[in-house]
């Protein structure tokens, strides 16, 4: 899952959606004495869900069949590509899953990671400023914002990778995706909110 996704299912509390955030950019054991003294325990917990969450989705059928799907030419990097389709699905159709619009929910957000901007890791400081400035949680609904954020990705990546133009892969299969999407994401909301309550954090609102 992708960054729209995991705010999705986090549970509410700025803190908890921090930690969801966070899973991609804090590393290591969460019991290790730096993280315990830099993030407080809803931020930890929230940062566990989200690795739950990854796992549960890297082993789930439907996302495999989706990843089945991409050309086998870039399929060593197709994880990649479909959080950020199912982002972009979720993004698209963010109504029928949400009570709140796509647009105040990533406001809110927004200005969360502005005041809680010195309390993030300096990866997710310099990532934090381009996802306000540019909208990345709300431009994921248009196509064009996906195949400038995959190719943005590879241009990161120091490895030689398939992401370049990798959005024509949705296009050319997207009403297969769509259905991948729609069959997943009952599931893993499911298993968020599961693990919430097994990690002691309020239940998703999602």
């Amino acid at each position: 899952m992708n960054y729209l996704a995991h705010l999705y299912l986090s549970p509410p509390g700025e803190d908890a959606m921090l930690g969801s955030l966070l899973g991609d950019f804090v590393k290591g054991p969460l019991t290790s004495a730096e993280v315990s003294k830099q993030y407080s325990t809803d931020i930890t917990r929230a940062i566990e869900l989200h690795r739950r969450i990854d796992s549960f989705t890297d082993a789930h059928p439907v996302v495999t069949a989706s990843r089945n799907r991409v050309s086998s030419g870039r399929r060593r990097f197709a994880g990649v590509m479909i959080d950020m389709f199912y982002d972009h699905f979720l993004a698209k159709y963010w109504d029928e899953f949400h009570h709140r619009p796509l647009d105040a929910f990533t406001a809110d957000f927004y200005r969360l990671l502005q005041r809680r901007h010195t309390a993030l890791p300096e990866r997710a400081q310099r990532a934090a400023r381009f996802m306000v400035e540019l909208d990345w949680l709300g431009s994921y609904a248009q196509l064009e914002a996906v195949d400038t954020a995959l190719n943005r990705m590879s241009q990161r990546l120091r490895r030689t990778n398939t992401l370049i133009d990798s959005a024509e892969e949705l296009e050319h299969n997207y009403a297969a995706f769509e259905r991948d999407f729609r069959r997943f994401m009952p599931d893993v909301t499911d298993f968020a909110k599961t693990c919430a309550c097994r990690l002691s954090l309020p239940r998703p609102t999602a």
